[in-house]
């Protein structure tokens, strides 16, 4: 949540000592921080998860798999910025922990939010390949490629963020005479006047709406793809392979729909920081700024809980982990993981069949 100077300069002029310390009232407070609170038990509970069952049980490394680990990963990192975000939500003045953790916390945030997008678009590319050329598919996509993939995401996703490291600091009211009164964790005054900050801001903007528009290219033609196989469909199963199929496209369309419900308020709290230059507005910048944070660490926590509501397998997989977990039982050889070698070969036959197995 970001002030701009004259924002700050006439919250301090008032006479409110509450707006000292915060921007909103405690009751918006009270329920944002409960919410928050609530997201990181589950994102930091549901994302372990996922780690642990990918990576404990061999039928569940599979190559979509590798993608939904490393996605896990991000996720808990993300949350390693909530109590700092919610410490200035409650008292953004003044920033208590320093240079390095200020600008550590946003660069994390950053590269963490880049890495989680790329993942996405490249695990939405594998589903489009798995449906519309799966033999080819078969052959291209390997664990080690996947592996080489992950690494260059994250090399790209981190680099992108870099600039946010240094155009983030601590910052006074008055730089001539600083008061420790008056720190905070902020965009440098450099990074306004040098117009760097627009230029990364519109880079994140980009992050959003490439990935955007490449999603609902890829599900558009997997939705085309099914909707032709529909007509290839016969024998006695037909009915329920037209179930299956128009199953897949909801799924699909909830993808995308979580995808710009989290992040399209993210992009539109910064494009209305870019254009604040009264009161009014950068109070509503901030509005924008609340709703997205929640939004936010909701996107890194939902992805366990989407396995879980859309997925047996990953059900499976999860009661497997607590039985192996908790009363050490032995793995069972015939459970099968979510998207597993089997499920993978299944996918190849009746997606040429016209048909597609949920995951």
């Amino acid at each position: 949540i970001n002030l701009t100077k004259r924002h700050l300069q006439t919250c301090i002029n008032m006479e409110d000592h509450h707006c000292r310390d915060s921007l909103f009232p405690t009751s918006t407070l009270i329920p944002v921080t409960t919410i928050c609170i609530l997201l990181f038990i589950i994102g930091i509970t549901g994302n372990t998860m996922t780690i642990l069952i990918i990576n404990r049980f061999k039928d569940m490394k599979t190559t979509t798999n590798l993608y939904l680990s490393s996605m896990a990963i991000s996720d808990l990192v993300i949350f390693l910025s909530l109590p700092f975000d919610l410490y200035r939500l409650w008292k953004y003045v003044p920033w208590v922990f320093g240079e390095l953790v200020c600008r550590l916390s946003h660069y994390i945030n950053e590269g963490c939010t880049n890495a989680t997008i790329l993942h996405i678009t490249v695990l939405s590319m594998e589903r489009y390949l798995a449906i519309c050329f799966p033999f080819k598919a078969k052959a291209a996509i390997t664990k080690r490629r996947v592996k080489y993939v992950i690494l260059a995401l994250w090399g790209f996703a981190l680099l992108s963020a870099a600039p946010v490291f240094f155009l983030m600091g601590v910052e006074y009211e008055n730089e001539t005479m600083p008061d420790p009164a008056t720190r905070q964790c902020k965009h440098t005054r450099y990074a306004i006047e040098s117009g760097l900050l627009h230029t990364t801001i519109w880079v994140s903007t980009a992050y959003f709406f490439c990935p955007m528009f490449c999603l609902l290219f890829l599900y558009g033609s997997i939705g085309r793809k099914l909707w032709k196989s529909r007509h290839e469909l016969h024998g006695p199963n037909a009915a329920a392979r037209q179930k299956v199929n128009r199953q897949t496209v909801k799924i699909l369309a909830v993808v995308v729909l979580v995808f710009a419900i989290c992040w399209l308020p993210y992009h539109i709290g910064r494009f209305l920081f870019t254009h604040v230059d009264d009161y009014h507005t950068a109070r509503l910048s901030q509005n924008f700024n609340v709703a997205s944070m929640v939004l936010f660490y909701l996107s890194a926590s939902i992805n366990p809980v989407l396995y879980n509501v859309m997925s047996n397998k990953y059900r499976s997989a999860v009661k497997r982990l607590f039985l192996t977990g908790i009363i050490g039982v032995t793995e069972m050889k015939n459970e099968i993981g979510i998207d597993s070698h089997y499920e993978w070969k299944q996918l190849v036959t009746v997606t040429v069949a016209g048909e597609m197995t949920h995951k």
